[in-house]
């Protein structure tokens, strides 16, 4: 009866340690699984709400500045861009989409898609849209000095180059939201607010026409000059 009672002990101690064992190993997968889960923001728990407040320009300048120095193309800017803005708060990077925003809403006039077109050989609404992001890409400089006088453009036209568009910078700031959040970052945009946006553009009086030429070296004489054919 005793020796039964021992091997009864014997069979539940193996039991219950193969069970612990279990548990703890389930313990540690979790663990490691947790550590190669992505990291998310909660938005619920830091209370965020629709915003219209744009990033300090000196501040959006600054990583703009820093995405210049640190690639050498056009792609590797995104990246660098997307993984920077990631490091900034859900509320801050909602207000660099707004930043980008309003200065392609203060940029939308007609002497700079003359320039834009000149350059391009053609130049869409689209087109438009693209080719002021790429100007923004190029820093706070260039983009208030070719605002500012179009022609200007011309001391970053570089030769055999195809594209003077960045449609991948309109998206780098959804996109770090989106890869911390999981969420859509124009769903926390008060618009009723910030109108500063491409829903608001100007309805624009052109100065110049493609079919008539002449129209548009008036308004960029160097660019026409030298470059439509």
């Amino acid at each position: 009866m005793k020796n039964s009672i021992t091997l009864l002990s014997l069979f539940f101690s193996i039991v219950v340690f193969s069970q612990n064992s279990t548990k703890n190993q389930g313990v540690e997968m979790d663990s490691i699984e947790n550590q190669a889960s992505p990291f998310r923001i909660n938005l619920d728990s830091i209370g965020l709400v629709k915003s219209s407040e744009m990033l300090d320009e000196e501040a959006y300048w600054a990583l703009i500045d820093n995405s210049i120095k640190e690639t050498t193309n056009q792609e590797d800017q995104e990246i660098f861009l997307v993984a920077a803005i990631e490091k900034l708060t859900p509320q801050e990077m909602i207000g660099f989409r707004l930043r980008t925003d309003k200065l392609l809403f203060d940029s939308y006039n007609p002497e700079l898609w003359c320039a834009a077109y000149i350059v391009s050989g053609g130049c869409t609404d689209g087109g438009f849209e693209y080719f002021r992001c790429w100007l923004i890409s190029q820093g706070k400089e260039v983009f208030y000095k070719v605002k500012s006088k179009p022609d200007t453009l011309i001391d970053q036209v570089v030769e055999d180059k195809e594209s003077y568009e960045f449609e991948g910078f309109w998206y780098v700031a959804m996109n770090a939201f989106k890869n911390t959040t999981g969420q859509d970052l124009y769903a926390y945009i008060d618009y009723d607010t910030f109108v500063t946006n491409d829903e608001n553009y100007p309805l624009l009086n052109f100065n110049w026409n493609p079919d008539e030429p002449e129209t548009m070296g008036k308004i960029c004489p160097v660019l026409f000059e030298k470059l439509w054919k």
